[in-house]
């Protein structure tokens, strides 16, 4: 039996006997001993081997790195000049008494003292198994594992019931593609991994579970970046007899609780922010608060000027002419302009005009900008006096629709804040509230969900639903931490007549919406409480709780960033004969039939 991890072993344990096990971390002879570093899960401890037993000495000359060992020994304090103040074990070291070889390793694919980005990541996920004995790894699957554990102790403490959804469901029509799964007891027929339980909580609402929480496995067959995976984990919670304020509050000390137990940090007090203002201020609805900069709206000083690039935006209702005040940035030069205009033109911006203050009470020959000879003096003035510019500011300016200029001026204010050393030390959550029902998709001319479809318009909206659903608002709440949206949740729909009105606005009529959710439609004729309830991303707030780069790196076994699994070589081909059995029949597309 193991008696201690190397890690734990300190100066409390001079003179007494161990037995350890673990991985060769380094092995080094000098003049005849022999130092082996032993490492384990909890850190590491250095082994010493003498040459006074040669059967011993002898095994330790055959070690190499990542042998896996046993090894029973003395603990002793290191000799006086030897000691290493950087390593939790460095007081002490163990005198080998007995070795043995439990199994040889190849030469490791890279060494295990390595920052995250000294090897491909693709190297590094096809040898995960190596990957994650790196402390760096280890720590964040601790990490997790002590997430998870602070997140079930709240919810078991505030009477919420863990319970299991199924696995395989029925494809869901709204949201992302859905990975299929072919029935072979159906033929033709598929289930589907499921996006997210959010139908199956609310039936255990109906059902009278009252408190429910999971941490579960949710699907997505959608294009992947680095905060998104094929297969990721969510902590889902619905709840019944509580309104949204209820649910926040009860949100809020849930994650101000996890980050004391697990950072020892107290968060500050979450802020709540509507929709249109998150937009207004941040042209975000996930912003980061640590960036002091804000927008300015200058739609209406630009309606008459005959500069028809501010002047069209200006008087077209669906666009945005917003302001960007940047202080000191009078100092970026015409280079890094350029660079910030072709960062804005990845987001469909066609340009990114700018005022540089070098001399305000000079008036306008205190001022550098190609577009001040479209402007009156009046209009720069009021620009000058609205952004609160000063000397040696710059205002950048986004006019476009307003679906670009959001999502331009929103990325270069935190690209800004990033480049400038502007943002603030330390985390900065807050509360978004009073999402639009719906969002307008041209290319489809169709309304759709902002949030989902289950989502409950504000009770005072309901009547426009069928006539002006652009002005229903809906009882949805998204929690923003450091500019990521950690969670998401809403009020739902409980009324079946509700519900069909909703997926009505989208387009789903009687039918329709029979046959995609009649087993939920039937649901909430039989007493369905007032519920909702709200998803964590847990890769995301794990993540973010780690400094991590990405959600590939606190997860075990996370897939490439187009849905492969490089180890395991997975998605593979099956046999002909499985897909016979399943009634599938595999047809090549074009252009892998000229690939041969």
């Amino acid at each position: 039996m193991r008696s201690h991890y190397c890690g734990h072993l300190h100066e409390t344990h001079l003179d007494q006997d161990v037995h350890l096990y673990g991985w060769v971390h380094r092995r080094r002879d000098h003049g005849g001993v022999i130092f082996i570093d032993l490492r384990d899960r909890e850190g590491l401890v250095q082994v010493v081997i003498d040459p006074d037993d040669p059967e011993i000495f002898a095994t330790a000359e055959r070690v190499r790195n990542e042998f896996v060992l046993e090894v029973k020994g003395r603990v002793r304090r290191r000799p006086e000049g030897t000691v290493n103040p950087d390593l939790p074990t460095g007081q002490i070291e163990v005198l080998g008494k007995e070795l043995n070889i439990l199994n040889r390793s190849e030469t490791p694919p890279f060494m295990l003292d390595i920052e995250d980005d000294e090897v491909s990541e693709e190297h590094r996920l096809r040898y995960r198994y190596v990957d994650l004995r790196r402390p760096d790894m280890f720590k964040r699957l601790k990490l997790r594992s002590q997430v998870t554990q602070v997140l079930r102790n709240y919810l078991d403490h505030h009477a919420f019931l863990d319970v299991e959804t199924p696995m395989l469901t029925r494809a869901t029509p709204e949201g992302a593609r859905d990975y299929l799964v072919p029935s072979r007891t159906h033929q033709g027929h598929f289930f589907a991994l499921p996006q997210s339980p959010q139908l199956f909580k609310q039936l255990l609402m109906v059902s009278g579970v009252d408190r429910y929480y999971q941490i579960v496995r949710c699907f997505r067959d959608e294009d992947l970046r680095a905060d998104r995976q094929p297969e990721f984990t969510q902590l889902d919670i619905e709840t019944s007899f509580m309104d949204e304020e209820e649910i926040m509050e009860l949100m809020e000390g849930m994650v101000a609780d996890l980050f004391t137990r697990v950072q020892g940090v107290e968060l500050p007090e979450f802020p709540r922010l509507t929709y249109a203002e998150a937009m207004r201020r941040f042209a975000s609805d996930k912003p980061d608060l640590r960036i002091p900069l804000e927008l300015v709206d200058v739609d209406d000083l630009m309606k008459e000027v005959e500069f028809k690039v501010f002047s069209g935006p200006a008087n077209d209702p669906n666009s945005r002419l917003a302001a960007l005040h940047v202080p000191g940035g009078g100092e970026l030069s015409r280079k890094a302009i350029d660079e910030y205009t072709k960062f804005v033109g990845i987001y469909g911006a066609k340009g990114l005009a700018y005022i540089k203050v070098n001399d305000l009470a000079a008036g306008r020959e205190g001022l550098q900008s190609p577009i001040l000879k479209f402007l009156p003096d009046e209009v720069v003035e009021q620009i000058m006096a609205r952004t609160g510019a000063k000397d040696g500011d710059v205002v950048f300016f986004g006019a476009d629709k307003a679906k670009v200029v959001n999502e331009a001026l929103g990325a270069l204010r935190v690209k800004i804040g990033h480049d400038l050393d502007m943002v603030e030390q330390g985390w900065r959550p807050c509360w978004v509230v009073d999402f639009p029902m719906f969002e307008w998709d041209e290319k489809d001319n169709r309304w759709y969900s902002m949030h989902h479809p289950f989502t409950s318009p504000k009770e005072e909206h309901i009547d426009l639903l069928d006539s002006e659903p652009e002005k229903c608002y809906s009882r949805a709440y998204d929690m923003v931490l450091n500019g990521t949206e950690i969670g998401g949740g809403s009020m739902r729909i409980y009324r079946s007549e509700v519900q069909k009105r909703v997926l009505k606005a989208l387009g789903i009529g009687d039918e329709e919406a029979q046959a995609k959710f009649g087993f939920l439609l039937t649901a909430l004729k039989y007493g369905c409480p007032p519920h909702g309830g709200i998803a964590f991303g847990l890769d995301r707030l794990v993540m973010l709780m780690s400094g991590a780069r990405s959600i590939r790196d606190v997860m075990a076994f996370p897939k490439t960033q187009s849905a492969a699994d490089l180890m395991t070589e997975a998605p593979s081909e099956v046999p002909p004969e499985q897909l016979v059995e399943l009634g599938i029949r595999y047809y090549k597309r074009a252009e892998e039939k000229k690939k041969g």
